[in-house]
């Protein structure tokens, strides 16, 4: 895919660097809308099959507020669900944590992790790239706006 985007640029020049930058434009510009409304970005990744931030990592940040918290028992296991004290274990907590927005809070803000995903999405804007830029170059082209005849 590198080798044809290449060639793109070979061919197209300024229009494909154009057409690039607009599309990255447009992906951070809609990565931070979301973000920045508490989307559940990481969710809607993993249900079109890529899975963007993984859950490993992300429990690995520092301060950030765990859902069940650990309990360690006298002979140094870790028991998961902790028991009220009449040995029955508590209601799970009714709300998901929305992983997107805690990985936004700890890094210090909604653009930084736009960016970040923006830089997950790279081979998905290069085919977009890709189909994008030879009819917006023949669309320049017959308004004289750039001066090569594609």
């Amino acid at each position: 895919m590198a080798g044809r985007f290449r060639e793109l640029l070979k061919k197209y020049g300024k229009v494909a660097l154009g057409v690039h930058f607009s599309v990255s434009a447009a992906s951070i510009t809609g990565l931070y809308v979301a973000v920045k409304n508490n989307v559940d970005v990481e969710a809607m990744f993993e249900k079109i099959g890529m899975p963007g931030l993984s859950k490993e990592k992300v429990d690995e940040i520092p301060n950030l507020p765990q859902q069940n918290p650990q309990v360690i028992s006298s002979d140094g296991f870790v028991i998961e669900e902790p028991f009220n004290q009449d040995g029955v274990a508590p209601p799970p907590p009714s709300k998901q944590r929305n992983r997107t927005a805690e990985l936004a809070a700890s890094s210090g803000g909604a653009l930084a992790v736009a960016v970040l995903l923006n830089k997950a999405l790279f081979p998905v804007r290069v085919p977009i790239t890709l189909g994008l830029t030879p009819p917006i170059a023949r669309f320049l082209a017959r308004r004289r706006i750039i001066n090569n005849s594609v």
